[in-house]
């Protein structure tokens, strides 16, 4: 792209970002002023937070036809996000820090139920997904039980525009909606088995979801009502370690083992599609093994149709990219409306903790510029991490300032414009669909079990 026409996208980007900014402003405090709803079911409750207010309210501005919100304010919504992502991770370090000793003192059973976690999304849901020919979203949508830092992490490698993020938002949708009330059930019927111990169950329920670990000790607590005090211990200080360690397993570990197992499994299947796509309907020479010609014509067919559509999705997803100081200074005022209604009421303190992640941020993205081999969100985690724990000793009034700022509320603001930039992307997720519905499933499942029985074995071996 010639550097006049990068120029002029980024002008007509920085136009458009106050129209997108101010609309985005509206509905993450009106979903803010709304709060939680909980739905009871008799056999559990569905938590909705504001941020998923948020998701559906922009995505509900997005797709309506009354007054089309246009494609270029769709595109800035999208490259807002990828820089909220940013400040998500920079209040996530805040928590790691003070929780590090907790984290050093914890015995090796709590750190080996993280491979359960890992395993159970990418060894069975990840080929599930393939099966169900999800595409590369698979990868977004079977890394991790995608929790608010899976947005950060895929919007980072891939962007996002990308089928990987919208994979991530598929189960992050799922996983909110329906997480919390199938794993009551799943835990209730593991737990009344009575073949694992208590604090093994509540190792599994450590999810790295606040309402699903919630709601899976509930259930393991009925079973076990004797052991009520350590068994939410135990769960809490598992979700903690799941939420820290996610971070970390997430980037070097378990994005890359999906994106290079996705890679394996769909191998050959790329592979016939590129004979397919160069045979067409020529066939194959007289009396030679393998498909016939009428399948390898369907195969190239599909193939065709395939890249049109991905080039269709290429173009009503063409990034936009903004001047830094544009974006953060939008993302601040947003951050701080509905940090204040959070907090109910507007404090300096909220401005002060928003002026210490800001400073993490560029400074973060200044070391990845300069190392150019690590990531932004590397630095913002590690960085943060420190100065936030008892071993710097400016952490206490950091913290202070930070914690004033809701955890949730920069989750609003980043999901209410994730679902204003969703209307171009309604073709592809309306071609995941239903799949999301088992994919996720099988993750939970998948997850909690693992976790369950490896936290089983090393309770046995070091106990």
């Amino acid at each position: 792209m010639s550097t006049a026409k990068t120029a002029r996208i980024e002008t007509a980007g920085a136009r458009l970002t106050l129209p997108i900014g101010a609309l985005a402003f509206v509905i993450a405090l009106a979903v803010q002023f709304i709060g939680q709803a909980k739905i009871d079911l008799g056999i559990g409750a569905i938590i909705i937070f504001p941020m998923v207010w948020g998701l559906i309210l922009g995505l509900l501005v997005s797709v309506q036809k009354f007054k089309p919100l246009g494609i270029d304010l769709q595109r800035v919504a999208a490259a807002l996000v990828g820089v909220a992502v940013l400040l998500l991770v920079a209040r996530l370090a805040f928590n790691i820090g003070p929780s590090l000793p907790t984290l050093l003192k914890a015995g090796p059973a709590l750190l080996l139920q993280e491979v359960g976690h890992l395993l159970g999304t990418i060894v069975l849901a990840l080929p599930l997904a393939v099966l169900l020919r999800m595409g590369k979203a698979t990868v977004g949508a079977t890394f991790s039980l995608d929790r608010e830092p899976s947005f950060a992490m895929v919007s980072e490698k891939y962007g996002p525009d990308s089928d990987q993020y919208r994979g991530v938002l598929a189960m992050y949708v799922f996983g909110t909606l329906f997480g919390a009330v199938f794993i009551t059930l799943l835990t209730s019927l593991v737990s009344n088995w009575k073949i694992f111990d208590p604090l093994a169950l509540a190792m599994g329920a450590g999810v790295g979801s606040g309402s699903m670990m919630a709601a899976s000790a509930a259930s393991i607590i009925a079973a076990y009502p004797a052991d009520q005090e350590a068994i939410l211990g135990m769960a809490a200080v598992s979700n903690l370690i799941t939420t820290v360690l996610g971070v970390y397993v997430g980037i070097y570990i378990a994005l890359p083992l999906a994106d290079k197992f996705y890679r394996v499994l769909t191998r050959k299947q790329e592979t016939r599609q590129a004979v397919a796509a160069r045979t067409g309907a020529s066939g194959t020479a007289a009396g030679a093994a393998g498909p016939s010609a009428a399948d390898l014509d369907r195969e190239a067919a599909q193939a065709e149709e395939n890249r049109r559509f991905r080039e269709r999705v290429a173009e009503s997803s063409a990034a936009i990219k903004l001047p830094l100081w544009l974006s953060l200074s939008v993302l601040t005022v947003l951050g701080i409306g509905t940090a204040s209604v959070a907090a109910k009421g507007f404090s300096l303190s909220i401005v002060a903790g928003y002026a210490v992640m800001l400073a993490l941020v560029l400074l973060s993205i200044a070391l990845a510029k300069l190392t150019r081999k690590i990531s932004a969100i590397v630095f913002i985690t590690t960085i943060g991490a420190y100065i936030s724990s008892p071993w710097f000793f400016a952490a206490g009034p950091l913290n202070d300032a930070v914690k004033t700022v809701d955890f949730l509320s920069i989750a609003t603001v980043m999901l209410t414009l994730a679902g204003l930039s969703l209307g171009k992307d309604i073709p592809l997720l309306k071609n995941i669909g239903w799949k999301i519905i088992p994919v996720g499933l099988v993750a939970i499942t998948a997850s909690f079990l693992l976790s369950t029985v490896i936290a089983e074995f090393a309770l046995g071996f070091w106990h």
